[in-house]
């Protein structure tokens, strides 16, 4: 299955990834995690809220969440 089909959630440029740890650490679910390369991976994408940190707090770019799908307004009743 690939990560389209799970419904990519973040989105890691390994080109541009120097493999630091710092999203990793960042991740306050902890559902990105590193390989056995040092690269993040998504390994529990049920934990992932989309909050963003990894994102902001890469120093290279490298990694990208998917925006959140905007909700429908409630109704009032």
């Amino acid at each position: 299955m690939t990560s389209k089909e799970k419904g990519e959630r973040v989105h890691v440029f390994e080109a541009w990834c120097k493999k630091c740890g710092i999203c990793v650490a960042f991740c306050p679910t902890r559902a990105l995690t590193s390989d056995k390369d040092g690269l993040p991976v998504l390994t529990s994408p049920d934990k992932c809220t989309l909050c963003g940190m990894c994102e902001l707090r890469c120093p290279d770019f490298a990694i990208a969440v998917k925006a959140r799908e905007k909700k429908e307004p409630r109704e009032n009743k």
